[in-house]
C-alpha cells in the first residue's frame, strides 16, 4: 500500500500545490492590475502563469522524485529528463517576464509621447531588444542543458582551450550572419529606419512592417512583402520618407496647351484641396514650370500629414483637375496641330484629291504669278 500511496502523494501533491500557487499568483496580479490600471505590467505578467506552473511543478517533482520511489531502475534517466524540462521551463519563464517588462515600458512611453517618429523608433528598439534577450536566454538554456550531461562537462576544458580557434573559424563561416546581426543592432539604436517608416528600396515603395536581427520586411502598396537583409540598409542608399517627420509635400504635373487658363486652374486647385480630407492645409500652389513648342508644364504643389495621405491628395487633384479641364476648358488640353501644305502652282493643285480641295475651298498658293 505504501508503494502506491507514496507516488500518489508526491506527484498529486506537486500538481495540486502548483495549481494553487498559480491561481494565487494570478489573483494577486489581477488585483494589482485593477489598482494600477495606468501600468500595463501587471496585466502582461499574467501571461507568465503557465510557464510559472511548469517551473514550479517540475522543480517539486525533481526535488521529491527520490522520495516517490518510482521506477528506481531508471531514476538517473528520469532525473535527467526532469532537469532538462526544468531548465527549458525556466528559460520560457524568464523570456516571458522580459517580454512583459519590455512591452510595458513601450506602452507607457507610447501613451506619454505624441511624436509618431519617436514612438516608432522606441518600438523598433524594443522589438530588437526583446529578440536579443530571447536569443541570449535560449543560448544560455541550451548550454545549461548540455552541461547536465557528464560527457559535455568532461569536454569543457578542451572546448575552452580551443575556443580561440573555434571563434576564428565560426567568425569566417558566419561572416554574413554576424554582419546582419550587427547591422540589426545599428539600425535599432542608430535610428536609421523604424517600424512603420515609409521607404523606397530598389524602386519599390512600401512600409517597414518587421525588423529582426537578420532581416527586414517591407510591405508594398499592393500587399506584397519584400524581405531584405538588414545589412542592405547599412551599406546602400535608400529613401526614408518618414525620416525627420511624417509630413510630406507632393507634386502633380499637367502638360497643357499654351492657352490653358492658369489663374482659373489655380482657383480650382484650391477648391479641390479644401474638399479633400487628406490635405493637411499646410501649403499649396500652382506654377508653370516648363514650356515646349506645343505644350506647357504646370505643377501643382500639395501637402499632407504622411505618405498615405499625400498619395490620396495627388490622385484626387489629378482626377478633379483633368475632369474640370475636359468639361470647362477643353481647348486647354494638349492636342496635335495640323495644317495643309502650301502648293507652289496651279498645276500641282490640280493633282490634289477633290475632297481636299472641297474641304479647304481652294488650294493656297505661293509665288509671284
Amino acid at each position: 500500500m505504501e508503494n502506491v500511496l507514496r507516488p500518489l502523494i508526491v506527484v498529486g501533491g506537486s500538481v495540486v500545490l502548483t495549481l494553487l500557487v498559480g491561481w494565487a499568483v494570478d489573483r494577486l496580479l489581477q488585483r494589482a492590475d485593477r489598482r494600477h490600471h495606468e501600468t500595463p505590467l501587471w496585466g502582461l505578467l499574467r501571461r507568465c502563469r503557465l510557464p510559472l506552473q511548469f517551473v514550479l511543478c517540475t522543480a517539486l517533482l525533481r526535488g521529491s522524485y527520490d522520495q516517490a520511489k518510482i521506477a528506481e531502475d531508471h531514476s538517473a534517466g528520469i532525473g535527467q529528463t526532469l532537469s532538462l524540462v526544468l531548465i527549458g521551463a525556466t528559460a520560457w519563464l524568464v523570456a516571458r517576464i522580459a517580454a512583459a517588462i519590455v512591452e510595458s515600458s513601450y506602452a507607457r512611453y507610447a501613451t506619454t509621447h505624441r511624436d509618431p517618429a519617436r514612438v516608432r523608433r522606441v518600438r523598433t528598439q524594443v522589438t530588437l531588444i526583446q529578440r536579443v534577450v530571447i536569443a541570449i536566454v535560449g543560448v544560455v538554456a541550451v548550454a545549461a542543458m548540455l552541461l547536465t550531461f557528464p560527457a559535455f562537462r568532461t569536454a569543457g576544458a578542451s572546448l575552452l582551450a580551443s575556443a580561440g580557434v573555434l571563434g576564428i573559424v565560426a567568425g569566417v563561416a558566419a561572416q554574413s550572419t554576424l554582419g546582419n546581426l550587427f547591422a540589426g543592432l545599428q539600425i535599432a539604436f542608430g535610428d536609421m529606419v523604424r517600424i512603420g517608416d515609409t521607404v523606397v528600396v530598389d524602386g519599390e515603395w512600401g512600409t517597414v512592417e518587421e525588423i529582426t536581427l537578420t532581416f527586414l520586411a517591407v510591405r508594398t502598396w499592393d500587399e506584397r512583402r519584400i524581405t531584405m537583409p538588414v545589412s542592405y540598409f547599412t551599406s546602400k542608399p535608400f529613401e526614408n520618407w518618414s525620416r525627420g517627420g511624417a509630413q510630406m509635400t507632393g507634386t502633380v504635373f499637367f502638360h497643357l496647351d499654351h492657352s490653358a487658363p492658369v489663374p482659373q486652374m489655380s482657383e480650382r486647385l484650391h477648391d479641390t484641396l479644401r474638399e479633400c480630407a487628406a490635405w493637411d492645409g499646410r501649403d499649396w500652389g500652382l506654377a508653370v514650370t516648363a514650356t515646349t513648342p506645343s505644350t506647357i508644364e504646370v505643377r501643382a504643389l500639395v501637402t499632407a500629414k504622411d505618405a498615405d495621405d499625400i498619395w490620396t491628395v495627388r490622385v484626387t487633384v489629378r482626377e478633379q483637375l483633368v475632369r474640370w479641364l475636359a468639361e470647362q476648358h477643353p481647348y486647354a488640353l494638349p492636342r496635335i496641330n495640323t495644317a495643309t501644305a502650301l502648293i507652289a502652282s496651279d498645276e500641282a493643285a490640280s493633282a490634289l484629291p477633290d475632297h481636299v480641295i472641297e474641304r479647304n475651298g481652294r488650294a493656297p498658293r505661293i509665288g509671284r504669278g
